[in-house]
């Protein structure tokens, strides 16, 4: 290490690692937004106790962490892979290219929230200068344990800007983020921040969009409320045990569905009940009287316990949308549960971010509209690195011409008036 002050501690589970330090540590990240809970002390820890993310399912933890003085100044969720299953930043091509070379691809390392495609910071540290001695050490470990590969997935931009100076390789990908303000041109894919003038109710909303989009939102809206549906949400504490039950049924009948297992297993989302209530908020539907489908999205928040110049930083309140099922078929109730209740509730409390999770071009017609995603890569096999390097570089081009397609695509007025509805 550069500095013979600093101590690195490569621990097997995330229990090992002390929560207020771990959760202090991602309560300072320099960001626009408010702390992810897929970063959490308590998520990471629950992915593991439940079974969810453990050796047996292909995550087998190796948390790195930067210390000081005794004080942790850095740290990381590493996962050894011996698959790729569960990242949704895919790269069986380059395990299939490394096996036809002779090379071992797996085991793999990656820096990621297991089973959890939302973009935010993955190398907690106390500054700049930190985060990137966290990466070389990461590199030199991964060198030294004989690993084919680093990956950090979902990144954040301080996370980028070190793995730059690390040396990594980047690679971008798209999501689609709802943005809380009425455009005055046609937007660009940049994110709000706190503070902004929001859209007044989901009618407001709708008339920033053309009048197609407007129609065709009310007709799936209106398929909906036809077919005798209703809604209700519960956030926090207030969600009772049956709906968590409910809510359950439904993820595993969405997997099941597909012949699937599901990724998590029912005690981890006890353990979000348990542990992290005020992060989770629950759209069930109902039809004559039965809970028939819901929606389960996720909610930023400042980190209990934390305070000191995290506490008076003013920053944009996110909403994530993560798991959905329905028991029973109905037009456009998918369209309904994960996308027009949950921005309806955002616009009613004035959170800035809706994020929609992985791929979905069909959630443009939503006015989810294209965000670049981060991710940084290193390959120990110097010819191979070289051969993905130019592969990158080629993608990065036809991934810059897919988001201005979308950019010139999107849903809103032209004008950027507003119409009656």
């Amino acid at each position: 290490m550069p500095d013979q002050d600093f101590v690195i501690r490569v621990l097997d589970s995330p229990l090992k690692v002390d929560a207020v330090a771990w959760n202090t540590l991602l309560a300072a990240q320099d960001l626009a937004d408010e702390p992810s809970p897929f970063m959490r002390h308590e998520y990471l820890a629950a992915m593991l106790e439940s079974g969810s993310a453990t050796p047996a399912t292909g995550w087998t933890a190796r948390f790195v962490t930067l210390w000081q003085h005794g004080q942790l100044v850095g740290a990381c969720a590493l996962y050894l892979k011996n698959q790729s299953y569960g990242e949704y930043v895919f790269d069986h091509a380059w395990a299939n290219a490394y096996q036809q070379l002779g090379l071992a691809y797996y085991p793999k390392a990656v820096v990621a929230s297991p089973f959890t495609p939302v973009p935010g910071a993955r190398l907690l540290a106390r500054d700049a200068d930190t985060r990137t001695l966290l990466v070389k050490a990461l590199v030199a470990w991964c060198g030294e344990q004989g690993l084919s590969s680093l990956h950090l997935l979902f990144a954040s931009d301080a996370d980028v800007r070190a793995c730059e100076a690390a040396g990594l390789m980047l690679r971008h990908n798209v999501q689609f983020h709802w943005t809380n303000r009425a455009p005055t041109v046609a937007p660009a894919p940049a994110m709000s921040v706190a503070g902004t003038g929001g859209y007044l109710d989901f009618d407001d909303f709708l008339r920033s969009l053309s009048r197609e989009k407007r129609k065709k939102i009310g007709q799936e809206r209106r398929k909906v409320r036809d077919a005798g549906v209703s809604f209700r949400w519960s956030q926090g504490t207030a969600i009772a045990s049956v709906d968590w039950d409910f809510f359950y049924r439904c993820y595993e009948h969405t997997y099941d569905e597909h012949g699937n297992a599901p990724y998590l297993s029912r005690d981890f989302f006890q353990r979000m009940a348990d542990t992290m209530a005020e992060h989770w908020l629950l759209f069930v539907a109902e039809r004559n009287g039965r809970p028939v489908a819901s929606s389960l999205i996720a909610l930023s928040g400042v980190i209990k316990g934390v305070d000191g110049d995290f506490g008076k930083k003013t920053r944009a309140k996110i909403a994530y949308g993560r798991y959905w099922g329905a028991l029973e078929q109905v037009d456009c109730l998918h369209f309904e549960a994960c996308y027009y209740q949950p921005l309806a509730w955002c616009i009613e409390h004035g959170y800035q971010r809706f994020e929609g999770g992985a791929q979905g071009e069909h959630k443009m017609a939503r006015a989810l509209m294209p965000v670049k995603t981060n991710s940084a890569h290193w390959l120990a096999h110097p010819a191979f690195a070289a051969a993905v390097g130019r592969f990158l570089a080629r993608e990065d081009e036809g991934i810059l011409g897919y988001s201005e397609e979308l950019a010139r695509r999107n849903p809103f007025r032209r004008d950027g008036s507003a119409e009656n509805l």
